[in-house]
C-alpha cells in the first residue's frame, strides 16, 4: 500500500514537471508582445529542463504511459535546445580575429582586469556598454589604449547608457543610431589582411525598464543587420535570450551566433554578481562571414555581467 502512494505521489511530481516543461516551450516558440510574458520566456531554457526531471519521476513510479507522454515533451524541448549545443560544420580559412564583450555595470569594472583580459588574450576588438567618462580615463590609465588604439565611444557621465568599440586596427566611419535610449553604434574596422569590417556594438534598454522601447529597440537592431554586408561583428547586451524571438529574429539572415557556432550554446552572463547567478545569457557575439572557433565567458571584478570572449575565423 505504501508503495502505491508513493507511486501516485511520485506521478503528480513527475506530472507538475512535464506541465513546467510545456509551459517553457510555449513561452519560447510564442512571440509574446506582453512584457511579463517576455520575461518570464527569459527563463524557458530551465522550465524546458523540468522535463529530464518528470521523465525520471514518471520512469521510477512505472507510470509507462505517463513517462511516453512525458518523453514527448522533452523530445520537443529538445529540438528547441540541442541544436545549439551542436557544433556547426565548415571552416572559415582567413584572418583570426579575437572579440571581448564586456558590460562594466555603470563604468564600476576593475579597468586593470579588463586591460589584462585584453592583452593576455590578443583581443583585437573590444565592446563594452555602460561605459562612463571616468571609465575611459579608468580604462585608459590602466594601458587599455596602448592594446587597442583605436577607438570610437560614446560614453554618459554616469549610469548605463554609454558604449564604446576599442580596436587594435584603424576605425572609420563611426556612428551612434538615433532610435535608441542608450548608445547603439557602429564603426568600419580596416583590419590588414581582410580589409573593411563593420563592428556594433548593441544595448537596447531592458525590457523590464521599457518593454516598448525594448521591442522597438530590437526591431531596430533587426534591420540595422538586414542591411549590413558580411563581413561583420557584433558585440552586445540585448537584454535578450535565445529564448526571446526578439533575439532568434536577429540570427535569421546572415548573422550566426558565436556560441550556436561553437556548439557552446546558451552561456550564462547575468546577474554574474549574486551567489547564485548566473542564470541567464543576455550578452552575446554575433558574426558574419566567419566562423566562431572558440568561445568562453569570463568574470569581470566589479560587473554584474560575465564578459564573452570568442576566437572567429573569417573568411578570406
Amino acid at each position: 500500500m505504501m508503495r502505491k502512494w508513493v507511486e501516485r505521489a511520485l506521478l503528480v511530481l513527475g506530472w507538475g514537471a512535464v506541465v513546467a516543461a510545456v509551459v517553457g516551450i510555449v513561452l519560447h516558440v510564442v512571440d509574446w508582445q506582453q512584457k511579463w510574458m517576455v520575461l518570464l520566456a527569459s527563463g524557458a531554457m530551465w522550465l524546458m529542463l523540468a522535463g529530464v526531471v518528470g521523465l525520471v519521476l514518471m520512469l521510477v513510479a512505472r507510470g509507462w504511459r505517463s513517462s511516453g507522454a512525458a518523453a514527448l515533451v522533452l523530445a520537443g524541448a529538445a529540438w528547441l535546445v540541442v541544436p545549439s549545443y551542436i557544433p556547426e560544420a565548415g571552416a572559415a580559412d582567413g584572418p583570426e580575429l579575437v572579440v571581448l564583450q564586456s558590460n562594466i555595470l555603470f563604468g564600476l569594472a576593475d579597468p586593470a582586469f579588463l586591460t589584462a583580459t585584453v592583452r593576455d588574450n590578443n583581443v583585437d576588438v573590444l565592446t563594452v556598454e555602460e561605459l562612463t567618462i571616468d571609465s575611459i580615463a579608468g580604462l585608459r590609465k590602466a594601458g587599455l589604449e596602448e592594446q587597442l588604439p583605436y577607438f570610437y565611444v560614446e560614453p554618459t557621465q554616469s549610469g548605463g547608457g554609454g558604449t564604446g568599440i576599442y580596436s587594435r586596427y584603424p576605425l572609420r566611419d563611426t556612428k551612434k543610431y538615433d532610435g535608441f535610449i542608450m548608445s547603439n553604434i557602429s564603426a568600419t574596422m580596416e583590419h590588414p589582411q581582410r580589409g573593411p569590417m563593420s563592428v556594433f556594438a548593441f544595448h537596447p534598454i531592458p525590457p523590464n525598464l521599457d518593454f516598448a522601447a525594448w521591442s522597438a529597440e530590437m526591431r531596430h537592431i533587426d534591420e540595422i543587420l538586414a542591411a549590413t554586408n558580411a563581413p561583420a561583428i557584433v558585440g552586445a547586451d540585448f537584454n535578450a535570450t535565445h529564448d526571446h524571438s526578439e533575439y532568434r529574429a536577429l540570427l535569421d539572415g546572415a548573422f550566426a551566433s558565436a556560441a550556436d557556432q561553437t556548439g557552446d550554446g546558451v552561456l550564462l552572463t547575468f546577474p554574474a554578481d549574486r551567489r547564485w547567478g548566473p542564470v541567464i545569457g543576455i550578452d552575446h557575439i554575433l558574426v558574419a562571414g566567419g566562423v566562431a572557433e572558440q568561445i568562453r565567458t569570463l568574470t569581470v571584478p566589479g560587473s554584474d555581467h560575465r564578459a564573452v570572449l570568442a576566437t572567429i575565423r573569417m573568411n578570406r
